[in-house]
C-alpha cells in the first residue's frame, strides 16, 4: 500500500511532498501490555510486590507480609533518602542531586528525547520526569519538610506501594541521560533514577542479582564478573594468542605482569569469553605499534567491569580501588581501558569521585590510544580491505557522558572508505538499549523488553544508516566499541533476522583496524554465514 503525502496536507501550497510505502513503516508497540511477555504466575504475584503492567520485574521486591513490614519498608526508604541529601553519606553526587530537586518546568523535553518513552508508544510511566516528580514530592514533603510543600503538592501520605513502584520505575531507564542533555534548566532525571537504585541497594539491600550477586560480589570473590580466576584468565589469553597467531599469520604474545610498562591494558573480561577476536586484536595492534604494555593477573586487575556504577557507590569504590592497586603494583604510567563504555566511565570520571587522590593512576580510553597509534603511522594499513559500508554506534558512557567523540571517528575516516554516520550520532546518539546493566539481564521478560522497547530506536538507527544497501548482497559492519553494547546489538540483529537477511557483522573498532593491517592474513572480520576461523 502506497500513499502520497501532499503539501496541502500540512500547508496551503500545492504539490507532492513525498511518496512512501506504508508497509515499510513498522508499527510501534502502542500498548506495552501487549508485548510478547510471559504473564506473571500466581506465585510471582504472591511473592513480589510490584508489577508495572509491562510484564517485567527487575528487582523482585518481596511483598510485605503485614502492616509492620509495610511501614518498615517506607521507613527504610526515607532513611536512605535522607542519606542521599547528606554530604557525609553522599559526597559523591549530593550537589548534582540537589540541583535537580528544586523544580521541573514539566515541558516534557526529556520525554521527547527519551527512546523508551517514544518506543513504548508514549506510555506515561516511561516519561523521565514521571518518576523524578514522585521522588521530588517525597523530598519536599518528608526530607526538606517545607511548610509550603502541602500547598505545593497537596497531602501525599507515603505508602509502601509508592515506594516499590518507584524502585521498579528506576529500572525502566537506561541511564543514558539523553534527557539531561536537552533539559532547559538542567534537571538530571538519569541521575535521579540511579540514586533511587542506590537507596534500594545500600539501604534496603535490594538490587538485581545480575548486577550484585552475579556481578560485583562475584567479581570481588573470584576476580571477574564472569567468574574467571587469574589462572583461568591467563590460560584463556594464552589460548587466544595461540589460536589467533595461526589465524592471522602473526605471532601473538600477550605480556602479563610486566613491571614498569608504560600501559596496563584492562579489558571487559566478557571479551575474553565471548569475543576473543577483540582481545587478540588489541595484542596485535599494541605489539605491532611497539608499545610498552602489559596486562595484570592480579585479582580484579584483568576485568574492567564495574557494575556498581549502575546501582551502588560502595561497590563502585571497592572495585575501582582494586583496579588502581593492580596498576600501582606494576608501576605502570597509565591504565588504558579496552572497549567497554561503562568500564571507561567507572575507572575515569566516577573513580575520580570515589578513589582517594593519592591512590589514583592516570587513565585513558583506548579510543585515544588507538587514535594516536593510527595518526603516528605506527601500523601498515590497507584501507581497501575495509571497502564495505561501516557505521558507528556511540556508547553513551564514553560519548555523551564523557565527551569522547572524535578520536574513534578520526580512526574510521582513515581505515573505512565507506564509513557513514547513524542519524542522531555523537552526543545525540541513542542508547543501544542494554545500558545501565540491562544487557546482562534476561530473566522475568527483561530480554523481551530490551529488544521490543529499549533497543527499538537503535534498530531504527542501524536500518537508517544502511538503508541504501540493505539486502544480503552487500556486507555491512556495525562498529560498536563497547562490550555490553555489542551484546545488545547482537540480540537486536537476531530478534529482527538481520543477520541472515542482510549480511551484517558487528564488532569493535580494533577488529576493523586489524582487518586492514597488511601484515595480517586477510579476512579477520567474519560475516554471518561465512565459515568460522
Amino acid at each position: 500500500m502506497t500513499s502520497n503525502l501532499k503539501l496541502t496536507d500540512i500547508s496551503t501550497k500545492e504539490g507532492q511532498l513525498i511518496e512512501y510505502d506504508l508497509n515499510d513503516i513498522p508499527d510501534l508497540p502502542l500498548d506495552i501490555e501487549k508485548l510478547p511477555c510471559k504473564p506473571f504466575s500466581d506465585k510471582m504475584k504472591e511473592d513480589y510486590a510490584c508489577d508495572l503492567l509491562d510484564g517485567v520485574s527487575v528487582l523482585n521486591i518481596p511483598r510485605p507480609k503485614n502492616a509492620l513490614e509495610e511501614q518498615e519498608l517506607v521507613d527504610k526508604f526515607l532513611s536512605g533518602m535522607r542519606k542521599l541529601f547528606s554530604t557525609e553519606n553522599n559526597w559523591t553526587f549530593v550537589n548534582m542531586l540537589e540541583a535537580s530537586m528544586d523544580t521541573c518546568a514539566q515541558c516534557n523535553s526529556c520525554s521527547e528525547a527519551c527512546h523508551l518513552y517514544e518506543m513504548s508508544g508514549g506510555h506515561t510511566m516511561y516519561r523521565p520526569n514521571f518518576r523524578s516528580e514522585i521522588f521530588r514530592r517525597i523530598y519536599h514533603q518528608y526530607i526538606k519538610k517545607e511548610p509550603l510543600a502541602k500547598l505545593r503538592y497537596g497531602d501525599m501520605p507515603l505508602n509502601w506501594k509508592t515506594v516499590v513502584r518507584l524502585g521498579e520505575l528506576a529500572y525502566r531507564c537506561n541511564l543514558c541521560r539523553r534527557c539531561a542533555q536537552v533539559c532547559p534548566i538542567g534537571v538530571d532525571n538519569g541521575l535521579i533514577a540511579r540514586e533511587i537504585r542506590k537507596i534500594f541497594s545500600q539501604e534496603l539491600g535490594i538490587s538485581p542479582q545480575e548486577l550484585h550477586t552475579k556481578g560485583t560480589e562475584l567479581q570481588m570473590q573470584k576476580g571477574s564478573s564472569t567468574g574467571m580466576t587469574p589462572e583461568i584468565v591467563r590460560d584463556n589469553v594464552e589460548f587466544i594468542d595461540e589460536d589467533y597467531s595461526e589465524i592471522t599469520g602473526v605471532g601473538i604474545e600477550t605480556p602479563f605482569d610486566k613491571k614498569g610498562a608504560d600501559i596496563m591494558l584492562i579489558h571487559n573480561a566478557g571479551e575474553i569469553m565471548a569475543w576473543p577476536e577483540n582481545v587478540a586484536a588489541f595484542s596485535l595492534i599494541f605489539n605491532a605499534a611497539g608499545l610498552s604494555w602489559t596486562m595484570s593477573s592480579r585479582t580484579l586487575g584483568y576485568d574492567g567491569v564495574n557494575y556498581g556504577v549502575f546501582y551502588d557507590d560502595a561497590q563502585t569504590a571497592r572495585i575501582a580501588i582494586q583496579h588502581m592497586e593492580a596498576a600501582r603494583e606494576l608501576g605502570v604510567k597509565k591504565i588504558v581501558i579496552g572497549e567497554c563504555g561503562h568500564a571507561t566511565k567507572a575507572l575515569t570520571v566516577i573513580a575520580d569521585r570515589v578513589v582517594p587522590y593519592d591512590m589514583q593512576v592516570p587513565r585513558e580510553t583506548c579510543y585515544v590510544t588507538l587514535r594516536d597509534i593510527i595518526k603516528q603511522g605506527r601500523l601498515k594499513l590497507d584501507p581497501s580491505r575495509n571497502n564495505f559500508p561501516v557505521t558507528l554506534h556511540d556508547p553513551c558512557n564514553v560519548v555523551r557522558l564523557m565527551g569522547v567523540v572524535e578520536p574513534q571517528r578520526e580512526i574510521l575516516r582513515v581505515i573505512a572508505p565507506q564509513f557513514r554516520e547513524m542519524p542522531c550520532n555523537g552526543v545525540h546518539n541513542y542508547c543501544c538499549g542494554g545500558g545501565s546493566g540491562f544487557a546482562i539481564i534476561t530473566r522475568n521478560n527483561t530480554n523481551v523488553w530490551r529488544t521490543n522497547i529499549s533497543g527499538r530506536k537503535k534498530f531504527w538507527q542501524i536500518s537508517e544508516a544502511f538503508k541504501e544497501c540493505l539486502g544480503p548482497e552487500t556486507k555491512k559492519y556495525i562498529c560498536a566499541p563497547c562490550s555490553n553494547c555489542k551484546g545488545q546489538i547482537r540480540d537486536i540483529l537476531e530478534e529482527n533476522d538481520l543477520y541472515t537477511k542482510n549480511s551484517f557483522a558487528y564488532g569493535g573498532l580494533v577488529e576493523l583496524i586489524v582487518n586492514c593491517m597488511v601484515d595480517v592474513n586477510p579476512g579477520y572480520i567474519k560475516w554471518e554465514g561465512e565459515e568460522e576461523y
